[in-house]
């Protein structure tokens, strides 16, 4: 059996720059990993996010990971496939914690990614995007954390009042 690895390799980075963007708030970079014509789809235990469409997909992103936020998204134990030049899919392990300062809770939890990557001018995007939990914990807080760094504070979408 071969293994077209350079894509593999290429996807694995595509999922963790996914990771990395939507942690930080780097919402012009996470428009790039998208196809126009993508749609996600997250179910967890309090809710079921849908969207079609790369711009309502990198708004809600933007709305979801704002400035009163903090959110930390691990992603490991690839499984990805090639199915031609051109396509892929892959499933991951997702690890995530996310504390909503505005609402005061912490959500916790795990999920199983299922992705489909299309390849379009040479790059890997994603076409389309879904977890379903596995775990999903969420925690109501009176007091906040002791928040000693917030990269979103500084660079997340600031929310109206």
């Amino acid at each position: 059996m071969t293994l077209p690895l350079e894509d593999i390799e290429r996807i694995k980075r595509l999922k963790y720059r996914y990771c990395r963007c939507i942690d930080t708030a780097n919402i012009d970079e996470l428009t790039t990993l998208f196809t126009e014509d993508a749609s996600v789809l997250y179910v967890g235990g309090s809710y079921r996010f849908e969207a079609e469409g790369r711009s309502r997909i990198i708004e809600a992103l933007s709305m979801a990971f704002h400035s009163e936020a903090l959110a930390t998204h691990t992603v490991n134990h690839p499984e990805i496939d090639v199915t031609s030049p051109t396509t892929a899919t892959g499933v991951w392990y997702l690890k995530d914690w996310f504390c909503d300062l505005r609402h005061k809770i912490i959500t916790d939890g795990t999920a199983l990614y299922r992705d489909l990557y299309v390849k379009r001018d040479g790059e890997w995007l994603i076409q389309r995007a879904t977890y379903e939990r596995i775990i999903e914990i969420v925690t109501p807080f009176t007091e906040p954390p002791n928040i000693t760094a917030h990269w979103l504070a500084k660079h997340g979408r600031k929310l109206p009042a």
